[in-house]
């Protein structure tokens, strides 16, 4: 078999087994990106976008690890673990210099035999998927999967998705999970305030956000395009970055009863 081949067949079949990667990616993180540590602890880690977290995204993120071949694992609870998904990151992964897993949270314990905890606290970096927000707000609450992230974010393990998997580290943003339109999604909280994914790739996306927000129905807080993102230290933004030249990310906040939107210029990755 080839070693694409073993990639692709190695996705759907096994959860949590490391398969190896392609060699001499280039790391985009710099020197403000090395790790540090805030008292004592490590520096909590998380990589957003708007939509479309690949290989870029994910050379970026294995950087922000600070290992060589860091260990990433890909949950995708929000797309109920689909097959096609978790093929995309493993493909998006190959080039890299790093061992790629999967974890799925449709499992039955005969197969499962590790706990949450040991699968996702031996890792070097989590990606989330895109999906249901609300359902996988849901079931990692009903898991406790939620606990596990907030110790993985805790021990400086890297962070990080697009759509539910970006919108999930928030307090709250919108979201297409309910029937018939845009509504409010209470997530983790790990990072205060709100956020719109797909800001530029669904036309519904930014009226919806800006009306929340002036009428003070949703806190302030980041709307990202597709292909743009934000790097978060701790809580704060520490590096805005994009894989195509026209996506931008936006703060975007209340004056006066109107949202004011602020572009937040990226820097491409790539």
């Amino acid at each position: 078999m080839e070693r694409k081949e073993f990639l692709i067949t190695s996705a759907l079949g096994a959860i949590g087994v490391g398969l190896p990667a392609a060699a001499g990616a280039v790391p985009v993180a710099t020197a403000r990106d090395a790790p540090a540590s805030h008292g004592g602890r490590a520096t909590r880690k998380i990589l957003i976008a708007g939509g479309g977290f690949n290989t870029p995204f994910i050379r970026y993120m294995a950087a922000l690890t600070g290992k060589r071949r860091p260990r990433i694992c890909y949950l995708p609870t929000a797309s109920a673990d689909r097959e096609s998904g978790t093929i995309t990151f493993f493909k998006n992964c190959a080039p890299l210099e790093v061992e790629p897993f999967v974890q799925n949270s449709f499992i039955a314990s005969y197969t499962q035999t590790l706990g949450w905890d040991e699968v996702f606290l031996s890792m070097d970096a989590i990606v989330v998927s895109g999906g249901n927000t609300l359902n996988q707000q849901a079931i990692w609450r009903a898991q406790g999967i939620d606990q596990v992230l907030r110790e993985a974010w805790d021990r400086g393990i890297v962070l990080g998705g697009a759509s539910a998997g970006s919108l999930c580290w928030f307090e709250e943003g919108t979201t297409d999970s309910r029937p018939k339109a845009l509504s409010v999604v209470q997530c983790l909280g790990f990072i205060p305030g709100s956020h719109a994914p797909h800001y530029d790739a669904e036309p519904g996306r930014r009226p919806q956000y800006q009306r929340l927000i002036a009428a003070g129905e949703m806190k302030p807080g980041y709307a990202c395009d597709n292909d743009a993102g934000i790097y978060f230290e701790e809580t704060e933004v520490r590096r805005v970055v994009s894989t195509r030249a026209e996506a931008k990310v936006y703060h975007v906040s209340a004056v006066g009863g109107r949202a004011v939107e602020r572009v937040l210029e990226p820097e491409r990755i790539n």
